[in-house]
């Protein structure tokens, strides 16, 4: 287990999360890891614990129903400047990860993920200057389902979430881009030795 600065205790902890199963787990995760966690479901309820609970931390999912997390990262950085936001989501890509550190995330992490990640992320530079970099683009070129998937997630969140907006620009048909988006991304393997 991942130990705590006394700093971490000092405010409490955000998870943003329209998954209650998730959400109850994760918090009772990070609340036994020292945090004093408060919870939230949709943008509403975290604009208002925000306001009323000046959080030193923010765990928050990019997909709240039809509501896109990346949307509402500067909003809560508006109520609290020093905020530290870590940005989970299910369906991660390059595009995504880069317009979340653009929009203020400290972090993201790709889902599933574990409570000790959380707090790695979340602690990981509290004392090092604040100079977010976006990840590294990849050294090996990309497989072309790959590229596929990178791109369609640029274009969402230039879209800002919206699927019928992102099927026009991408010139498909709505249900195909549903389709494509439901499945996982893909992932790159590394080559084995034989």
């Amino acid at each position: 287990m991942t130990e705590l600065p006394h700093a971490a205790t000092a405010r409490p902890l955000l998870l943003v999360d329209d998954d209650a199963t998730f959400l109850r787990v994760l918090a009772r995760a990070l609340g036994s890891r020292g945090f004093e966690v408060i919870t939230a479901t949709n943008f509403d309820e975290a604009r208002a614990l925000t306001r009323r609970h000046n959080p030193r931390y923010c765990v928050l999912d990019l997909k709240l129903g039809e509501e896109n997390g990346l949307r509402l990262i500067p909003e809560l950085h508006a109520l609290v400047p020093d905020l530290r936001v870590l940005l989970l989501t299910g369906y991660a890509s390059i595009a995504t990860a880069v317009e979340a550190i653009k929009r203020g995330a400290h972090d993201y992490l790709a889902k599933p993920v574990d409570a000790d990640a959380v707090v790695r992320a979340l602690l990981d530079g509290d004392n090092d200057s604040d100079d977010s970099d976006p990840p590294d683009a990849p050294e090996q070129p990309l497989a072309l389902r790959r590229l596929e998937w990178e791109h369609i997630q640029r274009v969402l969140t230039e879209c800002d979430g919206n699927i019928s907006e992102t099927a026009r620009r991408l010139g498909m048909h709505r249900r195909t881009l549903q389709r494509k988006l439901s499945k996982h991304p893909v992932r790159e393997r590394p080559d084995r030795e034989e």
